[in-house]
């Protein structure tokens, strides 16, 4: 695998903006490479500087054997997970639910969205 291969594939990139006591810019990072990130003054200049950020991250990896992380697909999330909680919460969010007239994954999922 080289570089370019890993370039060519759909890894996370997030951009955001930032506005601070430093002024306005931009943040990004590859969400799968960890510490992969970089600025830029506009979101065009972030990207880029991502894509730079990225490349230098791969050839590093590389170079020294570091395992490639797989990237982040939709497919691979069911829509499901698994939750260990306290009885104690177990029982007041099934009490809520029922009061609620829905579900406790309804009032989960309600509950996680906020």
């Amino acid at each position: 695998m080289t570089v370019q291969d890993c370039m060519k594939l759909p890894y996370t990139r997030i951009i955001k903006p930032i506005s601070d006591e430093s002024g306005h810019y931009f943040v990004a990072l590859a969400l799968e490479l960890d510490g992969c990130m970089t600025v830029g003054d506009t979101y065009i200049d972030a990207y880029k500087n991502l894509d730079e950020a990225m490349s230098l991250w791969f050839e590093d990896a590389l170079e020294n054997g570091d395992k490639i992380p797989a990237c982040l697909d939709s497919e691979d999330y069911s829509g499901k997970f698994v939750l260990r909680i306290p009885k104690s919460l177990h029982r007041k969010l099934a009490v809520e639910a029922k009061l609620e007239g829905i579900s406790l994954n309804q009032l989960a999922l309600y509950k996680l969205a906020q």
